[in-house]
């Protein structure tokens, strides 16, 4: 078994699909333990509690917690028992991969559609950045990362809600990198190129931009979700420590035009 990251966790928050749960498989694959949070149906959990036993069969330890990211009292409950299963270990990331947000068209969105959206996708990532710096949690070289989209920046049909919640991540990001600095943390937003996940799949018109995104791209591919993973785990290496603050794309080019 690989121990690079012997003693040390990341939380993931969403990581029972898509990138999230492909972090965590890299994550886990190179000796971080998991903790991961994520909100699914019964119908769902089947296959999912199947993919969690994958990750254990790696050999590191793997919490799981089913519940709403913006619940408080279950965010206290989960933060300490994440504490007693770490014993002396701490958290090296905190992994946001939320994707819970409103894709109406804009004339039909209403003001708690953009409430929901941004408290999941963008002010989550500081209630759980803030809770764990003060309860000692982090390591000592901690790293903070979470995904963005071009709807940060681009004006996309049907994606109001969540173009608003991606810039405010990101702003949010920015502030945490400027303040928490001086606590060893770094953080950082991953700019994920089009990937084909369960949660692209609910934006209307995916399949043309799939299509769109192929066809732009340098290597005439998509981002997948492994590709995103293995920079997650770049990112949590001694390496990377001297990056912060930063927008970071992952999309094999295709940003460049």
């Amino acid at each position: 078994m690989v121990t690079e990251f012997a003693s040390y966790w990341a939380l993931i928050l969403g990581g029972s699909s898509g990138l999230g749960l492909a972090s965590a498989r890299k994550l886990a694959a190179h000796g971080m333990n998991i903790c991961i949070v994520h909100r699914n149906t019964r119908v769902e959990l089947t296959d999912i509690q199947q993919q969690f036993e994958e990750i254990r069969s790696l050999g590191v330890q793997l919490l799981t917690f089913n519940t709403d990211v913006l619940n408080i009292e279950k965010r206290a409950e989960i933060l300490q028992q994440l504490q007693e299963a770490m014993g002396t270990g701490r958290i090296r990331c905190l992994l946001h991969s939320i994707a819970r947000g409103n894709l109406k068209a804009l004339p039909d969105l209403q003001a708690d559609d953009f409430n929901t959206t941004i408290g999941h996708m963008a002010v989550s990532l500081y209630e759980w950045s803030a809770d764990i710096l003060n309860r000692q949690l982090f390591a000592a070289d901690a790293r903070i990362l979470s995904f963005t989209s071009d709807g940060s920046y681009k004006a996309m049909a049907h994606y109001a809600a969540v173009s608003a919640a991606k810039a405010a991540l990101e702003s949010i990001t920015r502030s945490i990198a400027l303040e928490f600095a001086p606590h060893g943390v770094r953080a950082n937003c991953i700019r994920a190129g089009v990937t084909d996940t369960a949660s692209l799949r609910k934006i209307p018109g995916s399949e043309a931009l799939l299509d769109y995104s192929r066809k732009r791209n340098p290597f005439g591919q998509l981002t997948t979700p492994e590709d995103v993973a293995n920079v997650v785990y770049l990112m949590c290496r001694d390496e990377a420590a001297w990056i912060n603050g930063a927008i970071i794309p992952v999309d094999g080019g295709t940003h460049i035009h």
